[in-house]
């Protein structure tokens, strides 16, 4: 099965099975599923670090920085998907939660109270 044939909640039974048949849960703790996670983010920041904006907008030009980026991506969205089932959280529906309350805080502003772009 292709993964993006997978929904989040599959790809998460995969990802537990996938530990599970290492016997790694006993490893797979809020705290160290947290740091893990905090570590692929810095890996993922680690190949745009030196680069200019324009450098990191073209980033996914090269197939093997774009393969590197891939990794990452998929590096951290693992670990937290791990963490997510960890703790029993629902990433879609607490993301739709932090969407409606950032509407909420940051109202779209009227062409009159935007920043003159000159």
């Amino acid at each position: 099965m292709a993964a993006t044939d997978m929904d989040m909640a599959g790809l998460q039974r995969r990802l537990a099975e996938f530990a599970a048949a290492r016997d790694w849960e006993r490893y797979h703790t809020p705290k160290n599923l947290a740091a893990a996670l905090s570590v692929e983010a810095s890996e993922l920041l680690e190949i745009f670090q030196w680069l200019t904006p324009e450098q990191s907008a073209r980033v996914m030009a090269d197939p093997e920085t774009a393969h590197r980026v891939r990794d990452e991506v998929a590096d951290v969205l693992a670990y937290l998907l791990q963490f997510c089932a960890v703790l029993d959280v629902d990433p879609l529906t607490a993301l739709a939660a932090k969407l409606e309350r950032n509407e909420v805080r940051f109202p779209v502003k009227g062409p009159e109270e935007r920043p003159d772009p000159a």
